[in-house]
């Protein structure tokens, strides 16, 4: 393998911004509301737990510009980690990403692509079980379809940055547009102002909505317990606003990039927003919130498309999503992979991946990525490990948000191209939010926050094991 040297910064500001937008928006938009109306129980509240999500997100974002300005290079999370806490806590932090959190969500957008393919051609769905009996291990035409779309988009992302590039590009614009035709048709085409008006006449009576076959049943939910559950609601629409850090591991490859990092972030996160939020509206006014908190399989888009379009809804929203989880994709392989380049250079992570290849990738981190992922596909454990590392991905955002705070101090004279918007408020105001979001699952959640810390911590017997083999390389 011929080895370049250094990556070549050929993306601009407008692919950077794609790159978020596209790394975002996956198949979580279009499922994870009927999840949260049943926690919740109404208009306002749904339109509200999305609403914090995005201003999360947006928060986080906006703090992480100055420390893209600081540090422009490949590895974004990792190295901010790695230089405000040391290598231990960058390591632990690639190691979950490489475990679970990047591999992991490409393991379930590239079957989510497949599950919808399924939609239009059956035989490549689900149900179609190839290997196995349904009640035990099993392997299905959707878990090798996804595994089929990880391969080619690996081989494309390790052909060139630009290949990457164009694919996003082209998918990206294609999804937004979509998501906001489909918003627009949503208000134009059906006019049944009795459900809009029904959903916003009860907008601030939380309740819990519990579905069974044949009835639908609401309880009420007090203050506290409203708390508890819009914390515990964010989950889904947090996991569904994340990876709009992706952009930071590519800042190798940035034009500019103490200027144009944040500027992607802040614009990136700032359309997601909006467009999570339209489509939000839009379900309410085709959909009552009981029938959003209904919806078959958790498919509010195709319920809500059946009502838009008649029966040709289900066609349209199964293309779409096949093509944001197509576009998704390639925005998490193509950046992933820059993580554990950076990870192998400081001696973290198997030596081949520090290579680059003749056309300017770490070929060999690709394919080590691609192969993880298509194992995780294979597995069929790829969704129960993501509900297990949501929590620690918050916990690894609040520290790298507090990095903000450290680095200040520790280094006060380090350049600064742009500093974190808002500081020390805003920064400060995600870190409380997120830790108490995170302390309402460590109560009401531990299922979904214990296995996640355990992962992380199986990381720390690695650690040593790699920083002594390195010494004794030495």
């Amino acid at each position: 393998m011929e080895n370049n040297s250094s990556f070549q910064r050929s993306l601009t500001l407008l692919d950077g911004a794609l790159l978020v937008i596209g790394s975002m928006i996956g198949s979580g938009i279009f499922i994870v509301s009927a999840d949260i109306a049943r926690t919740v129980g109404s208009a306002g509240w749904l339109i509200v737990v999305w609403l914090i999500s995005g201003f999360i997100t947006l928060a986080a974002a906006l703090s992480y510009g100055e420390l893209s300005g600081m540090f422009p290079k490949a590895g974004g999370q990792y190295v901010y980690l790695r230089e405000a806490f040391g290598k231990l806590y960058g390591f632990l932090y690639g190691w979950s990403f490489f475990a679970v959190i990047q591999t992991g969500t490409i393991a379930a957008v590239g079957v989510a692509f497949a599950k919808f393919t399924g939609y239009l051609v059956p035989s490549l769905g689900e149900d179609n079980i190839l290997i196995g009996q349904a009640t035990g291990f099993h392997i299905t035409a959707a878990q090798l379809l996804g595994i089929g779309v990880i391969v080619l988009l690996t081989f494309i992302n390790t052909s060139g940055v630009k290949n990457g590039k164009w694919i996003q590009f082209i998918f990206t614009f294609t999804k937004i547009a979509a998501m906001a035709a489909l918003v627009i048709f949503g208000f134009v085409l059906v006019k049944n102002n009795s459900v809009w008006h029904g959903n916003w006449d009860t907008a601030w009576m939380a309740k819990k909505i519990s579905v069974t076959p044949g009835m639908i049943t609401h309880e009420g939910l007090p203050a506290m317990a409203l708390v508890v559950a819009m914390c515990v609601s964010m989950v889904g629409a947090l996991f569904s606003s994340d990876a709009w850090n992706n952009v930071t591991f590519i800042a190798g490859e940035i034009k500019r990039p103490e200027r144009n990092i944040g500027l992607s972030l802040f614009i990136g996160t700032l359309v997601v927003t909006i467009l999570y939020v339209s489509m939000n509206l839009m379900y309410l006014n085709v959909m009552s919130i009981s029938e959003i908190a209904n919806a078959p399989s958790d498919r509010v888009a195709v319920a809500a498309s059946l009502k838009i379009f008649g029966s040709v809804g289900t066609i349209l929203i199964a293309l779409m999503i096949m093509v944001s989880t197509f576009g998704c994709n390639n925005g998490l392989i193509l950046s992933g992979a820059r993580v554990y380049y950076t990870m192998a250079n400081d001696g973290l992570f198997l030596p081949a991946a520090k290579k680059l290849n003749k056309k300017g990738v770490p070929a060999a981190a690709l394919w080590m990525q691609c192969i993880w992922a298509s194992a995780l596909c294979l597995s069929g454990k790829y969704g129960d490990l993501l509900d297990f590392i949501i929590f620690t991905v918050l916990i690894f955002y609040i520290l790298t948000i507090a990095s903000i705070f450290k680095l200040r101090k520790t280094k006060p004279d380090m350049p600064r191209p742009y500093k974190a918007f808002g500081y020390p408020v805003i920064p400060l105001v995600y870190i409380l939010l997120a830790s108490f979001i995170c302390l309402v699952l460590l109560r009401y959640k531990p299922a979904y926050t214990w296995p996640g810390l355990i992962i992380v911590l199986a990381g720390v017997p690695i650690y040593y094991f790699l920083e002594k083999k390195g010494k004794t390389n030495e």
